[in-house]
């Protein structure tokens, strides 16, 4: 069995080369020619698997060491019978830590009071619910929205009082206008319902308090920056 892996992977070495022959490549030049007497592939976001790259090779299966899995072409995989997985919460911990700082940082440079000051939370998954838990403990008021989330909580509350977990959540424009700091934690969704491709664009970033902060650690392309740069020079 052969293995393409991303050297970039923390500590990713060793545990396979006992069952397999392994290959380790920079993740921007692992390219079809390297993938076409592969088996498998481990790979972070540097990497588009799609057709161009695995058509005509050996992969079964693909492993993205990464939560967001905007880089597989997971519709032409499945039909291809190449299996794929990405790691959900893999680095939930690490990115509450991040805006767990982060505020403390703002609220040292600015003068705020964060427990006089209401976060919004766009996307209560693995990363956004450890952000809300973290905001509570400062003492913040704490905004939700999930659409997913509350579609499923409001389904399952027809089913059963036991699905309630009495957990708030609320519109995005909501967020919008009555947060003072508001982070969005959602994948990256470009069709569908639950689209969040340019999430925040123009047609709502003007929306936002006066003053407000706005935090991104989810994909770039959920806020259009175009957008949220022309709001910018407004003022």
């Amino acid at each position: 069995m052969k293995i393409v892996i991303d050297e970039k992977i923390p500590f990713i070495r060793g545990p396979f080369e006992r069952w397999a022959d392994v290959v380790y490549a920079p993740g921007r030049s692992i390219d079809a020619r390297m993938v076409a007497d592969a088996d498998a592939l481990i790979v972070r976001t540097r990497t588009k698997c799609n057709r161009d790259l695995l058509e005509g090779s050996r992969v079964r299966i693909v492993a993205s060491a990464t939560i967001g899995f905007d880089h597989l072409d997971t519709a032409w995989m499945e039909q291809a019978g190449i299996r794929w997985a990405n790691a959900p919460g893999c680095n939930s911990g690490s990115v509450m830590q991040y805006i767990t700082s982060l505020l403390l940082l703002l609220a040292r440079k600015h003068s705020l009071d964060l427990s006089s000051l209401t976060l919004g939370i766009a996307g209560v998954g693995n990363v956004g619910s450890k952000v809300a838990r973290a905001a509570q403990a400062l003492g913040m008021r704490v905004l939700l929205n999930d659409p997913p989330r509350q579609r499923q909580q409001e389904g399952s509350e027809l089913h059963s009082e036991a699905g309630r977990d009495g957990t708030q959540f609320h519109p995005l424009r909501k967020l919008l206008t009555d947060c003072d700091i508001i982070t969005l934690h959602v994948p990256l969704n470009r069709e569908g319902e639950d689209r969040t491709f340019h999430l925040l664009g123009e047609h709502n970033i003007p929306v936002m308090k006066p003053g407000a902060i706005l935090i991104n650690s989810s994909r770039g392309e959920v806020v259009d920056n175009t957008a949220l740069r022309d709001t910018l020079h407004r003022g």
